[in-house]
């Protein structure tokens, strides 16, 4: 009679509460995810890719901007000249130019000034804020070619571009952007790919102006969400991806047994006592 009286008090409120936990999964969700938005309810009825706040395809090429990081080399080939050259104040010295090989990774790095201008071995100060890398590759190559070096190729390279990934992927944290018109596949790729207790349909990128951002959600589910250009990264991206219903609902329940627990513990305890008491 004890165990009967005692089951019979514990199913009614634990299927009350299973009850009101199911519907509350997408709030269970919601308390788990980062930067919420009033538009993340797309989410479970986005198809391919959902932009708000669009701020146009311009982003597409990068534009240098203050305190970027320049890596410059000249990368002539060796039967027109010298080889890989690194540009910096130990790697030119002359017309002929001493060689130093390696690639742009360990190339030295040169700041950009407030006014815009990075400061160069041998040619001084270049303007190229506002410019693309291939633009700026090009003035800076026509400036050594005046003053210094025998037909250079110069490749340039902004050393501290990066994207943050938080979330549901199997690495979290920063990641640089090391070539031009990196994909946000690409940097998933980097990361290890996404958990198994990801939600494939609620990727969103946070991009430009912090105070007014761009916000492009995107389904992972659907291939043809892959050709858009807006997947193209920018510097300072933000790439979040939350995790399932059924995982955030999971946690919930967890986090609810462990305190129900106790208590169930205490009531059947207090109605054995009652009853052997009778």
């Amino acid at each position: 009679m004890v165990l009967t009286f005692s089951k019979q008090f514990i199913f009614v409120p634990l299927s009350f509460f299973c009850f009101v936990l199911i519907l509350s999964s997408c709030s269970a969700r919601k308390e788990h995810s980062l930067f919420n938005a009033p538009s993340d309810t797309v989410t479970d009825t986005i198809k391919q890719v959902y932009v708000v706040n669009d701020q146009g395809i311009s982003d597409g090429y990068y534009k240098i901007k203050v305190s970027d990081q320049l890596a410059i080399r000249n990368v002539q080939n060796k039967e027109f000249g010298a080889g890989n050259q690194v540009i910096g104040a130990t790697s030119i010295g002359s017309s002929t130019g001493n060689t130093l090989s390696g690639n742009i990774n360990n190339a030295l790095s040169y700041p950009v000034d407030l006014d815009g201008q990075v400061n160069l071995p041998a040619i001084g100060k270049v303007n190229v804020l506002g410019l693309t890398r291939r633009a700026a590759a090009l003035k800076i190559q026509e400036l050594y070619a005046k003053q210094l070096l025998r037909d250079p190729i110069i490749e340039l390279s902004i050393v501290n571009l990066k994207v943050t990934l938080l979330g549901e992927f199997s690495r979290q944290g920063n990641f640089l952007i090391e070539r031009e018109n990196t994909t946000l596949i690409e940097i998933i790729g980097e990361a290890g790919g996404i958990n198994k207790t990801a939600d494939p349909k609620t990727l969103k990128i946070i991009r430009g102006d912090r105070t007014h951002p761009e916000i492009i959600y995107v389904n992972l589910n659907d291939i043809n969400s892959l050709a858009s250009k807006k997947l193209i990264l920018q510097n300072n991206d933000i790439i979040v991806l939350q995790q399932t219903k059924g995982s955030a609902l999971s946690e919930k329940l967890n986090s609810f047994n462990s305190i129900i627990q106790p208590l169930l513990v205490v009531v059947n305890l207090g109605v054995l006592i009652f009853t052997l008491t009778r």
